[in-house]
């Protein structure tokens, strides 16, 4: 063996080890040890087998391993077939895609170029973690994320058992589960795709939490001004406020991205690809009339046509005990006449966002969000005179939904509605921004069973009871809100009541001034108007 490939397969431990796992943002360093690197500097590629494409050792700032080809599915493996648990982490520079949906990246548990697991960047804007069986691709999970040819990003592939996770510059996007391969080499994969790949480290030791959660401590007050320094806003047409936020092993919200298009004109049809497990964007064309409600899973957009699509009749139900209602998009329908709710968030569902829909009375909750669901926006909804508009939290006597529950509720009209906009149990921080209420019957918000609750920005018209906080609502007990920046027109007062965490320690937001949310949310909330 030569002492360069020595040198690349070497077990090391301490600083280095350690150094390792802080660059791609590891809990705990302690135990890591390093089993394999290559930074290239020897000018050759030693111990690497490649197939496909046209491979070589380039100097890119410093050298690099480069992938010059387009026009092939191409691979490079090294390491040892025995590797069980591991990182695989490489810097990554895509240079051109032979179409958005190809990709480059980095591959563990390789047992040949044909069957592996992969962490790659996608050219449309997407972060997948896949498995690749005898040439076969299946995405494990994906997550949108900046992918700009000519800059260089870390990816890190952990594997440990049955669990796989990959982060981008150190921010875990994905994991999965799956056993199909429990040991095999490392690689680095451009399909269609020519990159760069420099700095390649393998070692033990733990990876990024995805159960981790998110403690802020920051607390809101009369400042409107949030603290800690969240990413900037996501551009229009995104998922913004919860719905954009990097938790429980997503980040953000894109839906059925990446898969097929389908365009629906019946419950039967509707129902079938709402309840596959593949990604979908499921495009509803006219009125579908639904006998009940409708299973959603994971990774489904479901998207109006024009201005004339409706579910009347039932409903859309994120998620069940067995299958969640994880990455779903709702957006551009009118509900009309549920026999239960119109849409429904819950088994601990999260990444919903439902978006520029319409709302008629039915029999129950127009968009319910309970049972330890997370990671919900609402946003440039109008409800038409609902009764039960939105209940957050399942009851008094469910306690578990303590740590869930963060929705953002912004630019929605509430027209002649009667109660229910929100009505809060144990979620903290919700967030209630930039709203209009108009002739509202019975009251606005309500916070209660000690939840956490942030009303800013809203235009209150014509509603005696903006908010309930103090004493709680019905037999619930009080809950906590703060209240600022809102405009009451023939309206009473608001009670506030303690200290919320505030919401902008998660996402950044724009607040408009209340005064001129009548006439933007008029312009902009509704079907029709994506």
């Amino acid at each position: 063996m030569s002492t360069t490939h020595r040198r690349r397969l070497a077990i090391l431990a301490g600083t280095t080890a350690t150094a390792l796992a802080l660059a791609v943002g590891l809990t705990t360093a302690a135990s890591a040890a390093t089993l394999f690197t290559d930074d290239y500097e020897d000018g050759n590629a030693s111990g690497w087998s490649s197939s496909g494409g046209s491979w070589s050792v380039v100097t890119d700032g410093s050298r690099a391993y480069r992938q010059s080809s387009t026009s092939a599915d191409a691979k490079s493996l090294s390491g040892t077939t025995t590797w069980t648990d591991y990182t695989v982490s490489a810097r990554v520079k895509p240079i051109a895609f032979g179409s958005s949906a190809r990709s480059t990246g980095v591959a563990a548990r390789a047992q040949s170029t044909s069957s592996f697991y992969s962490f790659v960047l996608v050219g449309a804007g997407r972060a997948e973690l896949r498995r690749t069986s005898g040439g076969g691709v299946t995405v494990l999970a994906q997550a949108a994320t900046a992918v700009a040819p000519g800059t260089w990003y870390t990816l890190a592939l952990s594997v440990s058992g049955t669990t796989l996770r990959g982060a981008v510059n150190g921010t875990q996007l994905v994991t999965a589960t799956d056993a199909a391969f429990s040991t095999g080499r490392i690689g680095l994969v451009g399909q269609y795709a020519s990159a760069s790949f420099d700095d390649v480290q393998v070692f033990t030791g733990p990876g990024p939490d995805p159960s981790a959660p998110a403690s802020p401590t920051a607390s809101a007050s009369a400042s409107p001004s949030p603290s800690g320094s969240p990413p900037p806003p996501p551009p229009p047409g995104q998922a913004d406020g919860y719905a954009s936020v990097s938790g429980q092993g997503q980040n953000g919200t894109y839906g059925g991205a990446g898969g097929q298009t389908v365009t629906v004109t019946s419950a039967a049809q509707l129902a079938d690809y709402a309840g596959r497990a593949e990604p979908y964007i499921i495009m509803v064309s006219g009125r579908i009339t639904v006998s009940d409600m409708i299973l959603v899973v994971a990774n489904k957009s479901i998207i109006g046509v024009g201005s004339t699509a409706e579910i009347v009749d039932g409903g859309l139900q994120m998620g069940s005990t067995t299958r969640p209602g994880n990455n779903v998009i709702i957006r551009n329908i009118t509900f009309r006449n549920p026999s239960d709710d119109s849409v429904s968030v819950h088994n601990g569902s999260h990444h919903v966002w439902i978006d520029h829909n319409e709302f008629w009375p039915g029999y129950d909750g127009s968009v319910d969000v309970k049972r330890q669901s997370n990671y919900v926006t609402v946003s440039w909804n109008v409800f038409h005179g609902t009764d039960k508009s939105m209940l957050l939290g399942h009851s008094d006597s469910y306690p578990a939904d303590t740590g869930y529950l963060k929705v953002t509720y912004h630019h929605n009209l509430f027209d002649g509605s009667n109660q229910r906009h929100p009505r809060v149990r144990f979620g903290e921080p919700v967030h209630v921004y930039n709203n209009h209420y108009r002739n509202i019957g019975l009251y606005g918000v309500a916070s209660t069973e000690n939840a956490g609750v942030v009303v800013e920005g809203n235009y209150f018209e014509n509603t005696a009871y903006p908010c309930y906080s103090t004493n709680g609502y019905a037999d619930s007990a009080p809950g906590r809100l703060v209240q600022r920046a809102n405009a009451f027109v023939n309206s009473g007062a608001c009670e506030a009541n303690g200290s919320v965490i505030e919401p902008g320690t998660f996402y950044s937001y724009t607040l408009d001034a209340a005064s001129t949310i009548p006439a933007k949310v008029a312009a902009g909330a509704g079907v029709g108007k994506l």
